[in-house]
């Protein structure tokens, strides 16, 4: 019997659901049970003086040179055979199991396997249908023409993008300072979804994003949250990363060095306070900065400046470029009434039917960087 290999598999990200992923374990081991159970014979034959004999699992024959065994006569001629009915030589004793038996318990134990497989696939396509359908529901609940697209599982590894071009700082020593960029390389047609500030925090907004699974980095800044720290604690558990944006959301390149450590190296502290632990991504506010921006926020444990590509209001999207492209970076932010035309769940609606509509489903950026 040839060996029997199981690798692990991830449901999650490999396209097996948790059902079939046991159901193959289990016909695996059964596999694995019933060829145990049976005997791995190999005959060869071997040449011998006076005849074939035969070697069984490696040990030589009974009557082979050297074997220390007396073999069964060969009967001479005139000599007549054993008579019918009897036991030829070396032949196995009434009742004893035969080499038939292992194949035939392989095959049912092969046969209940498949069958639990068959079953797991169904079972899996069915809850892939109400998934499915639960999403087109809640997309239709808010007011979306069709559910936004599922991203693909994320890279198996991360990388930093390089500072886009333009948006370096002159200086020497520029190696090692945080890249800055609007864009993450990709192959998949993904975007990004960030929100800014935290001003408005309509319990609706989180409701929407978990109901159609949509990803998210908060980019957040201590006076616009202005003590709403639960709020962003319940959308941190649904999934939401929360990141820097400063203290006071003041234009960073017209403050010292040391303001600038303060309103950056401050958000830090207070995030950990509030959540255990600080950001590794900063936004500075109006997406400006200078070179003393980036070595501080080098210092106080950032790693990367990621800024945007389009930006959506309710109603409408402002491209830097003249359209989407893969792994595009888009912003909105944490507003309202009181500073839009419109409602959050607007801008939340005119992004998601935009992204659905030119094929892109939104990725988490904390996947990919």
């Amino acid at each position: 019997m040839g060996k029997i290999r199981f690798t692990a598999t991830n449901p999650r990200t490999s396209g097996v659901g948790p059902a079939l992923a046991r159901s193959a374990a289990l016909l695996g081991a059964a596999l694995l049970v019933a060829g145990c159970a049976g005997t791995e014979t190999s005959v060869r034959k071997s040449s011998a003086p006076g005849g074939s004999a035969s070697e069984v699992s490696g040990a030589p024959a009974s009557g082979a040179p050297g074997s220390g065994l007396a073999g069964p006569e060969t009967p001479s001629p005139g000599t007549s055979a054993p008579a019918s009915g009897a036991p030829a030589p070396g032949a196995p004793a009434p009742g004893a199991p035969g080499p038939a038996a292992a194949p035939r318990g392989l095959a049912e134990e092969a046969r209940q396997g498949t069958e639990a497989i068959r079953g797991a696939v169904e079972a899996e396509a069915r809850e892939a249908e109400a998934r499915k359908a639960a999403l087109l529901a809640a997309a239709r609940r808010w007011g979306l023409p069709q559910a936004p697209l599922l991203a693909p599982p994320p890279p198996r590894t991360k990388s930093l993008p390089a500072t886009r071009r333009g948006f370096g700082v002159n200086g020497p020593r520029t190696q090692g300072l945080p890249p800055v960029f609007t864009r993450v390389p990709t192959r998949d047609r993904v975007v990004f979804l960030t929100i800014d500030d935290g001003v408005d925090q309509d319990p609706a907004t989180l409701r929407m994003l978990r109901e159609l699974h949509v990803p998210y980095t908060a980019f957040l800044s201590d006076d616009a949250v202005d003590g709403g720290w639960e709020y962003f604690r319940a959308a941190h558990e649904q999934g939401a990363a929360l990141q820097n944006h400063t203290l006071l959301h003041r234009y960073l390149p017209g403050l010292s060095r040391a303001a600038q450590r303060h309103e950056i190296c401050g958000m830090q502290d207070t995030l950990r306070r509030h959540y255990g632990r600080a950001a590794t991504l900063f936004r500075p506010p109006y997406g400006s900065y200078n070179r003393d921006t980036l070595e501080v926020a080098r210092s106080c444990g950032i790693r990367a400046v990621p800024l945007w590509e389009a930006e959506v209001f309710p109603g409408r999207v402002v491209y830097r470029d003249s359209d989407l492209h893969p792994g595009d970076l888009v912003l909105t932010h944490f507003q309202g009434r009181a500073q839009w035309n419109g409602s959050m769940a607007d801008a939340l609606r005119t992004f998601l039917r935009t992204v659905t509509e030119k094929g892109y489903a939104v990725a988490r950026l904390e996947d990919y960087i």
